[in-house]
């Protein structure tokens, strides 16, 4: 079977590119051909022997817009001249047999983002929104589209109910997770990552990682910090130093803690005693389900797909994204819960036991049939 992936460009610090790592490693095993089309890839080669083949495609471009563009055209001519079987793209690309919506809907986005900010949606007039708008809806509209992989049930019911699409052709298949390198951390463990990243060594910590702070809601966190407690922030956005002034404004600097983007993002649940991201809009949130497989009790929003691996209270929080009530308050039963060492044990052994099924093996053997299935 050849298999093409479309992914435009790498980034390490990215959840959608670790998800394409796994998924490399884990069909390395089946009986597939992979091609990888991209316009740069500089993937773990641990995480993603055997190394698929690269089919580099960079064309010229001037601002996103162009990029978006140029790159989707390249890729549409790669596919009419190349010998692929199956065709699946990450991007939205118009034509492809295949599309992973990984990255959720820029639609849904935008809808999100209007009302963290206050406002009522509107089509945008910047051209970078109006180019994806609009690749976006020519490629759920296309023809040869024959599936949509969606990785939550949140993801599946917003793409149903925007662009149409019956169910049958929205199968679900949700990420997977190392549980070898993701599992809890003994206290010799802890105190090592601690001291490693220079973090407060007896403080109560709470873990967020994430790039992109507005979307994955690092605002409500740092706002709704209970008192005493710290919070530790691994990830890469350009309005970082609006952050910063954030946290200096809640009186609570000192207790926030920036790391920047991380490669690895493992020693930060080693550190942390929890975690936190009420997501403004987050298709799935690998986040999420790495910290539940380190054994963290976990917090974050009904709009991020994680939210279906969350028991309310048995293994963590969920919340409204604009409800700063409700926030504060969940955070502050987390804050909490982290003062009684045995019943975070509990609440922290069942967030591991919720991610336990879902491993990188049960998605490649998802992936698998579905490719099976479409070809027969």
């Amino acid at each position: 079977m050849k298999l093409a992936l479309v992914r435009q460009r790498y980034t390490a610090f990215g959840g959608a590119e670790r998800f394409v790592e796994r998924a490399i490693a884990a069909l390395a095993r089946e009986d597939l051909q992979l091609t990888l089309l991209t316009r740069k890839w500089s993937g773990d080669a641990e995480a993603s022997a055997p190394r698929p083949a690269l089919r580099i495609l960079d064309p010229f471009y001037l601002g996103r817009a162009w990029r978006d563009w140029s790159f989707a055209r390249a890729v549409q001519a790669e596919v009419a001249r190349g010998d692929y079987d199956l065709v699946q793209s990450h991007e939205r690309v118009p034509g492809c047999d295949i599309y992973r919506a990984g990255d959720g809907t820029h639609l849904g986005w935008l809808q999100h983002r209007a009302r963290l900010r206050g406002q009522h949606f509107r089509t945008p007039l910047a051209p970078y929104h109006r180019y994806v708008l609009d690749a976006e809806r020519a490629m759920f509209a296309h023809p040869r589209l024959r599936a949509v992989i969606c990785n939550s049930r949140f993801i599946q019911r917003e793409i149903a109910s925007h662009f149409g699409l019956p169910l049958e052709r929205l199968p679900l298949i949700e990420n997977g997770v190392d549980l070898a390198r993701f599992r809890p951390a003994d206290a010799e463990a802890k105190h090592a990552a601690r001291v490693a990243l220079k973090l407060p060594l007896e403080a109560r910590l709470f873990g967020f990682v994430g790039s992109g702070f507005e979307r994955k809601g690092l605002d409500a966190c740092i706002r709704h910090l209970p008192a005493e407690v710290h919070l530790v922030v691994a990830g890469k956005d350009r309005e970082e130093p609006r952050y910063r002034r954030l946290a200096a404004q809640a009186g609570c600097a000192r207790r926030v803690h920036f790391l920047g983007p991380q490669r690895d993002v493992a020693p930060i649940y080693r550190a942390a005693d929890a975690f936190v991201f009420p997501a403004v809009y987050e298709p799935f949130g690998n986040v999420v389900l790495e910290a539940m497989a380190s054994g963290l009790p976990a917090l974050t929003s009904r709009s991020c797909g994680a939210e279906s691996l969350i028991r309310e209270g048995e293994n963590g929080w969920l919340v409204d994204a604009f409800d700063a009530d409700q926030i504060r308050s969940r955070m502050q039963a987390l804050a909490d819960l982290l003062e009684t060492p045995a019943q975070c044990a509990t609440v922290g052994a069942a967030a591991r036991k919720a991610a336990e099924s879902l491993t990188p093996e049960t998605m490649s053997t998802a992936l698998v049939a579905l490719y099976r299935r479409l070809l027969a």
